[in-house]
């Protein structure tokens, strides 16, 4: 039997088998039994070859010279043995015996990463860097709302400006901002808004300058989603859920999710459909979404295609939060808005991806992939910029934006595998890849908008403003980048290993704005990155390690530099230039509990950081020369015995600006210098008539402080949330309840700040309940 990395015995199937039949059993007891014998749980890509089912041999009477009718008595009963063998089990019962076998794994939150966030399918015991997973069966228990709360788990992440609550922004290891092109569908990057919806499977963070795999980027690493693919066994779920904050504020979601074979030649498709309308837990506000996502999968015997489309519909509230005058946050009660109910984004997102990995022979395979992402939206974004804390005056910017486009086309293609060089294995990535992303907002509305009372507000006196600035207007962003980049993990001993790596990068950017279009920045440069480490395994379950890497990112403004004067930004300009040092341990204990503890030291210098310009009331950009960021990281998931799953994080991040004359000392905005995590599942099992899982856990995020200079502070919070989930049978369809609670305390809590007019809040209290049909 082949069997591969990652511990699959068909290519990509990891889901729970359907209702079973007498051929299925038969199928499932042969595969299980092979692959209990011949796989671990740490390997495999591929379809699995025919499986030959013998027939029990039967003693048959011998027969006499002068008996011919017994002759043909013997002829017939052997040709009745032939007949009814039992036949080779197919592909659909070999899919659905490895989801069954796995499906205990999931329950237990093993972590089993995707061999697109390292281009490989090597066991993160065997690398020099950290990669820490979210699972499916997490994301399944909490329902996160997006990637940053999906991220709550993962150790040294915290949020930053998410645009009013309508764009993914998360800070890893101190780095970090939204539309910074660190988020990724299966290793390919994306530019809409948001990343994470029922197409996601897992989510995954590789820590660390991620520069040689992924070209330009901030050093504090890269998040990958992954997604689910079609599956080569029928089944499908259909879940409704309906949900309740506080004061009638309330929603429902509907999800349809089918997959099967086509045929009987491995061709397979998924069809995902969801849709949500909810209140906002705001004073006013609506969310509505819808997404559907088909999918295509053709599993060879040594070539798998896979072809997925999503299209996403939607309008949100564009909430800039509240404010904090003089350190403290208003005295307003947390619902009450200090927009107006017009403050709303509406847009679509298409995504298309295409990848086919062929394995050449036992030691190498060949990986092409090709992705296209694009958004766009409107949105009024009437904002605030000024309170008088003791009357309550506040000033307002009726502003929006009209027209806005981004877009993303990528390509890559790389081939991995292994050879012996005398005594010593390498392991061997190399390859290219190639992207042109395009960040475009068309016009740019700027209006004065009359005065407004936050103790005693009355809204719908304006509507949404119309004037738009020409000067604002035009925002363009474009980035090119071509690359080759190649990584060698020279084996020394059976222990010991050596990996090194360089990067070659060719880019240009072009950013600026204004009708007539007026550039502010304008770079065309090249670049060589590398990678350095060492990898060394105690045992078969635990390794330690420790790596340099380097990252690169152009120093680029759409809005004139606040002491620039109307410069540009070109080649002459260093790029943001990141270096790290890193080393920790790795296990994976009996294929149950893995994690990983890090002790890192990132340098960023030629920074660009912003601050609040009182005058303006808008964000001026300076240079702040370097950053550094150090800290320590634990992460563990997994299997603490047959009935308790647990994952849990914690993080000490130190980051501070080094060299400046202003922000010398100062902590980089939105970091906290502390944050953990603990979610706890326990699994009653069959001692019920149903399957009982009851979990539940918290988050810790330290003090922040909230802009550049530090005026002020984002108190630390815990949060807690549980779930429960029931699983019966009606009318022998499987049926599963579950009861989520997420922040059950009704905590107050602010997430992160733009500036002090800008601080977003914390979801309130939600309350939800679904029931899935599985067929």
């Amino acid at each position: 039997m082949r069997a591969y990395p990652d511990g699959r015995c068909t290519s990509g199937h990891r889901h729970r088998a359907g209702k079973s039949r007498a051929g299925l059993l038969i199928g499932a007891a042969v595969l299980l039994a092979e692959c209990l014998s011949n796989t671990t749980i740490a390997q495999a890509q591929s379809a699995l070859p025919p499986v030959t089912v013998e027939a029990p041999a039967q003693r048959l009477r011998p027969a006499r010279a002068s008996d011919q009718s017994s002759r043909r008595t013997q002829a017939a009963v052997r040709q009745r043995i032939r007949n009814t063998a039992p036949a080779a089990p197919t592909l659909s019962e070999r899919a659905a015996a490895e989801a069954a076998a796995q499906q205990a794994a999931k329950l237990g939150y093993r972590a089993m990463p995707s061999a697109t966030t390292l281009r490989s399918g090597a066991s993160p015991l065997d690398t020099a860097q950290a990669v820490n997973v979210v699972p499916e069966q997490v994301l399944k228990d909490q329902l996160p709302r997006n990637i940053d709360d999906a991220l709550a788990n993962v150790s040294g992440i915290t949020q930053t400006n998410t645009l009013a609550g309508t764009q993914d922004a998360v800070i890893r290891r101190g780095f970090g901002d939204n539309r910074d092109g660190s988020i990724m569908r299966n290793g390919m990057p994306l530019v809409q808004g948001r990343s994470l919806n029922p197409a996601v499977e897992s989510v995954e963070v590789l820590k660390g300058p991620a520069s040689l795999l992924y070209g330009i980027m901030d050093p504090g690493g890269i998040v990958n989603t992954i997604s689910k693919r079609p599956e080569l066994y029928q089944h499908g779920s259909v879940t409704l859920l309906g949900s309740t904050y506080a004061n009638n504020r309330s929603g429902a979601d509907g999800l349809l999710d089918v997959t099967g074979p086509i045929g009987d030649q491995g061709l397979a498709y998924r069809f995902i459909g969801y849709g949500v309308s909810e209140d906002y837990w705001r004073n006013f506000g609506r969310h509505r979404e819808m997404l559907v996502a088909p999918s295509l999968a053709w599993y060879g015997q040594d070539t798998t295609v896979q072809l997925n489309y999503e299209h996403r519909e939607f309008i949100t509230p564009f909430d800039r939060g509240t404010a904090f005058i003089n350190g403290v946050p208003l005295a307003i009660p947390k619902t009450r808005r200090l927009d107006e109910p017009y403050n709303n984004m509406w847009g679509t997102s298409d995504l298309i991806q295409a990848s086919v990995e062929h394995r050449i022979n036992q030691d190498w395979k060949l990986f092409a992939g090709y992705s296209y992402n694009t958004e766009t939206f409107s949105a009024n974004q009437l904002r605030i910029t000024g309170v008088n804390v003791k009357t309550g005056v506040e000033t307002r910017s009726n502003d929006g934006t009209q027209g806005s486009l981004s877009n993303s086309s990528y390509g890559t293609s790389y081939i991995s595998g292994g050879f012996w060089l005398g005594n010593m294995r390498n392991e061997v990535l190399f390859g290219g890849d190639g992207q042109y992303r395009t960040i475009y907002r068309d016009n740019l509305i700027r209006q004065a908008a009359p005065s407004f009372n936050v103790y005693n507000p009355v809204y719908g006196m304006i509507g949404p403003g119309t004037t738009v600035s020409n000067s604002d207007s035009a925002q363009t962003d474009k980035l090119g980048q071509w690359s080759l980049f190649f990584q060698d993990t020279l084996h020394l001993t059976e222990r010991f290993a050596l990996v090194g790596g360089v990067r070659y990068m060719d880019y240009d950017q072009l950013a600026g704005r204004g009708k007539p279009f007026k550039a502010n920045t304008d770079v065309s440069a090249d670049a060589i990155l590398p990678l350095g480490g060492a990898i060394f395994k105690l045992t078969d379950q635990l390794s330690l390690y420790a790596s340099y890497t380097q990252s690169l990112k152009p120093n680029s403004t759409i809005a004139p530099l606040s002491n620039g004067g109307g410069a540009v930004l070109g080649s002459n300009i260093a790029p943001e230039e990141g270096t790290q040092y890193e080393t920790g341990l790795k296990f994976d204990l009996d294929k149950r509990l893995s994690g990983t503890v890090a002790v890192y030291d990132i340098e960023k210098q030629n920074v660009l950081v912003s601050q609040l310009n009182t005058a303006t009331g808008l964000n001026a950009y300076t240079a702040a020369g370097k950053a550094r960021s150090r800290g320590l990281e634990i992460d563990v998931t997994g299997r603490l015995s047959d009935n308790w799953s647990m994952i849990g994080s914690y993080g000490y991040t130190d980051a501070r600006v080094t060299e400046d004359p202003t922000y010398a000392g100062k902590q980089l905005q939105n970091v906290a210098m502390n944050t953990a995590s603990l979610y706890l599942v326990y699994d009653f099992g069959t001692a019920l008539p149903g399957q009982l899982r009851l979990g539940g856990g918290a988050r810790y995020v330290g003090d922040r402080p909230g802009d550049a200079l530090n005026t002020f502070v984002l108190p630390s919070y815990v949060v807690a949330d549980i779930f429960a989930t029931y699983e019966t049978k009606h009318q022998a369809l499987p049926v599963i309840y579950q009861l989520n609670v997420k922040n059950l305390f009704g905590t107050v809590y602010y997430t992160s700040a733009v500036n002090n007019l800008n601080v977003a809040f914390g979801d309130a209290r939600r309350i939800s309940l679904s029931a899935t049909v599985k067929f």
